[in-house]
């Protein structure tokens, strides 16, 4: 083992190569813990119970390290619309088990929630990370599923052979949830109902437009 992978003088052992997912893992944790991401490259090593220049042997700066964390923040996302969604046939019914499972996941960690969705990785040509982006997209890929889905069964009124018009419904859909999830999480006046009452009765809105007339 390197200087730079020692074990501090409090170790936490872990097996040998899975450094990185220490690391990611005690930055998810100060994450979630703090609810804020200001920390240091150092204070991930700390929490990690490594060297101080351990961090570098995978991530060139506490930017690379983010970005790892917001990837890992959508696979939980996509994981978890994928076990609401789990057995569901009807695609109005899977929509709205997927949207409340997606403002959940975002309400019970807004920082992370932040990370993932917020300017805090963009470059300055306003691209994002690929690891968060490939992600994110895997992710928003659950949602797209549905609608293609609903539209094949005839429960949209969306063409499945029409890409635009798919894109166009999963993007409302998208943008309906990622919306109330941000709404819920700055505690905005009329947010303060039960969540399943508030994704339920955005998800009826939603559904009146989808549906076939």
């Amino acid at each position: 083992m390197t200087n730079a992978e020692s074990i501090s003088s409090d170790p936490r052992p872990y097996h040998h190569g899975d450094l990185r997912r220490a690391l990611i893992d005690a930055a998810l944790d100060l994450v979630t813990e703090e609810q804020d991401w200001s920390f240091s490259l150092r204070n991930v090593a700390r929490r990690a119970r490594v060297s101080h220049n351990a961090p570098y042997n995978h991530f060139a700066d506490k930017g690379e390290l983010l970005a790892a964390v917001a990837a890992e923040g959508f696979e939980a996302l996509r994981a978890r619309l994928l076990s609401a969604t789990a057995g569901i046939e009807a695609p109005g019914a899977a929509l709205a088990a997927a949207a409340l499972a997606y403002v959940r996941h975002g309400v019970e960690n807004p920082a992370l929630y932040r990370l993932m969705f917020g300017p805090a990785l963009a470059t300055p040509s306003g691209d994002r990370p690929a690891d968060a982006r490939s992600a994110g997209a895997k992710a928003r890929a659950v949602l797209e599923e549905i609608i293609l889905r609903g539209a094949r069964l005839g429960a949209f009124a969306i063409s499945p052979d029409d890409g635009s018009e798919l894109d166009m419904a999963a993007l409302s859909a998208w943008s309906a949830v990622h919306g109330m999830t941000m709404l819920v999480i700055d505690d905005l006046p009329g947010t303060r109902l039960p969540l399943d009452q508030l994704v339920g009765g955005l998800m009826r809105v939603l559904g009146r437009g989808l549906a076939p007339r």
